[in-house]
């Protein structure tokens, strides 16, 4: 255990194991308790992600297109979006699967299998960038594939504002 004062420097302070089970014991949830948690916090679909990086990556290439002029940045853009969804909807697609969903350890093969298959593809869309893309804007391609790929945070955030919202307006009616 540490402790950490204002106005001190960090001791550490050892607790002597006395074997006597003065620790909280594990409570495993009754059947209400786990229909509320799973209420509340309902799982994340991975093809809402991908309609959220799909759509993220359609405004930027628009925006990218409408702000400079150039077609070439907008189809760069529009590619980079390209390179993480279709990868991403493959992984999602081979992760559905019922070979991947039978036991703990398929899934985790399943997992790991689609991953790699996942990383060869958009490894493979960005060595074929230079051929698909006639003057190819690496920076706007760039661009496109981080801003697509940090979508994977911002719609499960933006589920969980609107479930709220949907959550206070059901307790309301």
């Amino acid at each position: 255990m540490l402790i950490i004062s204002p106005k001190t420097t960090p001791q550490k302070v050892v607790v002597p194991f006395d074997g006597s089970d003065d620790e909280v014991a594990f409570k495993p949830l009754t059947a209400d308790e786990a229909k509320v948690l799973r209420k509340t916090n309902p799982p994340v679909s991975p093809w809402r992600v991908i309609v959220g990086q799909s759509l993220v990556g359609c405004l930027l290439a628009v925006a990218t297109w409408a702000y400079s002029g150039s077609g070439q940045l907008g189809w760069s853009v529009a590619y980079g979006a390209l390179a993480v969804v279709i990868p991403a909807a493959l992984f999602a697609r081979g992760m559905a699967s019922p070979l991947s969903l039978r036991n703990p350890g398929s899934a985790m093969m399943g997992f790991f299998l689609w991953e790699a298959v996942k990383i060869a593809l958009t490894v493979a869309m960005l060595f074929a960038a230079p051929k698909v893309v006639a003057n190819l804007s690496w920076l706007a391609m760039l661009a496109g594939l981080v801003v697509t790929m940090k979508v994977y945070w911002f719609v499960p955030a933006l589920g969980r504002v609107f479930q709220v919202r949907s959550s206070k307006e059901q307790l309301n009616n």
